[in-house]
């Protein structure tokens, strides 16, 4: 009895000695953990790094569309502008012509008639 006694005392030290074993290892868990949230955070910060410029890109292209659509609009007016006025001296050429043949016709009936 005293055997088994002692055995169980000496196995109750030893399992005291292994379980006080894994404590010294998790102080240098502290560091890793930080280390993660150092990582997270590291990470965190470049998302939304990368979100701005993404955003700040997308407000340049915006603008550069909407640069281009008013061009496109004053040049669409100018080339209406600019078909307006040659409509607008083409009648005037077709009235000067019509003009030019009415006063011929007059003066060849005017020389018809003298003959």
């Amino acid at each position: 009895m005293k055997k088994v006694i002692a055995s169980l005392i000496a196995g109750l030290f030893a399992t005291s000695v292994f379980a006080q074993a894994p404590a010294a290892p998790a102080t240098p868990a502290a560091p890793a953990a930080k280390a993660a949230a150092k990582e997270t955070k590291a990470v965190a910060k470049a998302d939304a790094k990368e979100a701005k410029a993404d955003a700040k890109a997308d407000a340049k292209v915006e603008k550069v569309n909407a640069e281009a659509k008013s061009d496109v609009a004053v040049a669409h007016a100018d080339a209406t502008k600019k078909k307006a006025k040659a409509h607008s001296r083409a009648k005037k050429a077709k009235a000067e012509a019509k003009a030019d043949k009415a006063v011929d016709n007059a003066e060849a009936k005017k020389d018809a008639a003298m003959k």
